[in-house]
């Protein structure tokens, strides 16, 4: 165990259930934890965690949906591609090609995607590039990424400070982290109002082990060059609007509550858009994942009962 986890609150079940997969894709392996049985749910992790982050949703869940919880490209026990001076390999059109991968595999020809984060951004890529495959989307914690590159202003850039930081040319955010990624991880994660309390030992444990991997520190660093271009492309690209209902919960402490309107940058690229916010801050899933399940059960269940 790594030793900064040690002291973290032992979950009393963690993906009690699941079984742990790796599926080939033609780019690379991709991990994934599956468990339960029904109408299929991927469940999309943030940035710098894995999908360890959905052990309390994923659980619940679980009862009443087949979960899917995959690594996204990059972190994780998943692969982590070379990149390209255009950071294609970590856009959000080839991380979510591995999502698309996964659900073929298991016979998934459509789905509903719950996310957080970066996870959501693959999400939001990965329901605009195949509207066909997602029959709802619920996000957590953030407004689309073009938008938010276009409303921020100086106080969003020192709150979120990793979303230039990260970007800048490799070697140099990587070479500062890598000493040390322990100190990053545990100085990015616990900066909100909750601290480190969100975190159980077992997936802070996971989370440090996986991060403290160049590989990983790398693919966090491209996921976030690409965002700031790629990405940023391909959503200047499309002519419409995402069709599909989109649920956006967020933290009423966070920053994302505090810098925008969530709601109104989410109505810009989405038709059919609900969504509040949740008493905590940026990791809902593991801050109050009981107000993250109610929510998405009534919004899932209205979905599949079309």
């Amino acid at each position: 165990m790594h030793p900064a986890a040690a002291s973290a609150p032992v979950a009393p079940t963690f993906f009690d259930g699941f079984k742990e997969r790796v599926f080939d894709t033609s780019e690379g392996r991709v991990f994934c934890r599956i468990g339960g049985s029904g109408q299929p749910v991927v469940l999309l992790h943030g940035y710098p965690q894995t999908s360890a982050m959905w052990h309390a949703v994923a659980a619940d869940l679980a009862r009443d949906y087949q979960v899917i919880c995959p690594d996204l490209r990059g972190y994780g026990r998943s692969f982590k591609p070379a990149t390209d001076a255009n950071h294609t390999p970590y856009s959000k059109r080839a991380m979510a090609s591995d999502v698309l991968a996964v659900m073929d595999a298991l016979g998934h020809d459509r789905f509903l995607v719950g996310s957080h984060d970066r996870g959501s951004r693959v999400a939001h890529r990965l329901a605009a590039d195949h509207p066909g495959r997602v029959r709802a989307l619920a996000t957590l914690d953030i407004a689309p990424t073009r938008e938010m590159y276009r409303d921020a202003g100086s106080s969003f850039a020192h709150a979120y400070w990793h979303w230039y930081w990260l970007t800048l040319p490799h070697p140099f955010p990587e070479t500062l982290i890598a000493p040390d990624p322990a100190f990053f991880w545990l100085s990015k994660c616990g900066s909100g109002l909750a601290g480190l309390t969100p975190f159980v030992q077992q997936a802070l444990d996971e989370y440090l082990t996986c991060f403290a991997d160049p590989a990983a520190i790398h693919g966090a660093c491209e996921d976030y060059r690409a965002a700031a271009s790629i990405d940023i492309a391909h959503d200047d690209a499309d002519t419409s609007k995402l069709r599909m209902p989109l649920l956006a919960l967020w933290g009423r402490d966070g920053v994302i509550a505090a810098q925008f309107d969530c709601l109104a940058l989410w109505q810009e690229r989405a038709v059919d858009v609900r969504g509040w916010a949740l008493p905590g801050g940026h990791y809902l899933a593991e801050e109050c994942p009981e107000l993250v399940i109610a929510a998405w059960r009534s919004f899932f269940a209205s979905i599949t009962e079309q």
